[in-house]
C-alpha cells in the first residue's frame, strides 16, 4: 500500500526490500511542477535518503504521464515584478535545480518514466542516475519554443551520451521518443506499455544485491559532475534573464490563449 508522508502531500513513499518508490501524485495536471510538488518530491528524497531500509529508490508519476513539466499558469505566468523578485519561475525553496545534490548518503535513483516527459520533468528524469522508459513516450525540451532557453538541458543530454542528437533536440525543441533516446544511450532500458516501474524495480533490485558504499561512490561522483556541468551553464546564461524577454512572454500567452505564437522579436 502506498503512504503519503502528510494529509494532502503530492508525492507517495514506499520502502519494501530495499527499494524504495516514490511516486508524483499531481495526476490531475499530468503532473505539471508547481511549488508544492517540487517541495514534496524534495521531501520525499530526503527521506529515501535518511532511510536505513532503503538502497535505491525508483521515481515515477502517476495518472497518464510521467510529467509535463512546469505548471504554467503557476510559475511562468506571473508579471514582471514577481520574476524580478524570485530571480526566475522557480521559487527560491522550491528549486528543481537542487533535488539530487542535497543528499549525505548519495544513494541511486532510477526514473521510471512513461506518456510524457517535458521542459522541467526532463530536466528530473536525466539528472535521475538511471531511466527506464515506456516504448512510445514523449520527451521535450520545451523550455525552447517557451522562450527560456534550453542550455541546461543541453548539457544534462550531452553528460548522459547525446552529442549531436542532444544539441539537435534543444535547438529545435522538437518532441522525441523513448525509441530515439534509448538509440541514443539516453535511457537505460526499454519497457513495454505498462511496464516500466516492473522494468526499474528488477533494475532496483539488481542494484541492491551490490555493497551500499560501493554504488553510492558511483552516484556522489556522477552527481558531482553534473552539478559543475550545470553551474557552468548557469553562469552562462542566467545574466540573460530570458524570463523577461517579450518573446517568453508571447509564447507563454498564446499557451494560455491556446493560440497559435506570433512572430518572435528576439527581444
Amino acid at each position: 500500500m502506498r503512504t503519503s508522508m502528510r494529509d494532502g502531500c503530492l508525492v507517495d513513499y514506499l520502502c519494501r526490500d530495499a527499494v524504495a518508490t516514490i511516486t508524483l501524485r499531481r495526476e490531475h495536471k499530468l503532473n505539471a511542477f508547481n511549488a508544492e510538488l517540487v517541495r514534496d518530491l524534495a521531501a520525499a528524497l530526503r527521506r529515501f535518503d535518511e532511510d536505513a531500509n532503503a538502497q535505491v529508490a525508483v521515481l515515477s508519476g502517476a495518472g497518464r504521464a510521467f510529467s509535463t513539466g512546469a505548471d504554467v499558469r503557476e510559475r511562468q505566468a506571473r508579471t514582471v515584478e514577481e520574476f524580478e523578485r524570485l530571480g526566475g519561475p522557480q521559487e527560491p525553496d522550491a528549486h528543481s535545480y537542487q533535488l539530487f545534490n542535497r543528499s549525505v548518503n548519495w544513494k541511486p535513483v532510477i526514473s521510471a518514466v512513461h506518456g510524457h516527459v517535458l521542459g522541467l520533468g526532463l530536466g528530473i528524469a536525466f539528472e535521475t542516475d538511471l531511466l527506464v522508459a515506456e516504448r512510445g513516450t514523449q520527451f521535450q525540451i520545451t523550455e525552447t519554443p517557451r522562450g527560456l532557453g534550453g542550455a541546461r538541458y543541453w548539457g544534462l543530454l550531452r553528460f548522459c551520451g547525446a552529442t549531436a542528437f542532444g544539441t539537435e533536440v534543444a535547438l529545435t525543441g522538437r518532441y522525441f521518443t523513448a525509441e530515439e533516446a534509448h538509440a541514443q544511450g539516453l535511457v537505460t532500458r526499454l519497457a513495454e506499455v505498462g511496464e516500466a516501474q516492473a522494468v526499474a524495480l528488477q533494475l532496483a533490485s539488481e542494484i541492491a544485491q551490490n555493497p551500499p558504499l560501493s554504488v553510492r561512490a558511483t552516484v556522489r561522483a556522477r552527481r558531482w559532475f553534473i552539478e559543475s556541468l550545470c553551474r557552468e551553464i548557469a553562469a552562462q546564461t542566467d545574466p540573460m534573464k530570458l524570463y523577461l524577454t517579450s518573446d517568453f512572454r508571447e509564447a507563454v500567452n498564446a499557451f494560455l490563449e491556446r493560440r497559435p505564437v506570433a512572430p518572435f522579436s528576439g527581444r
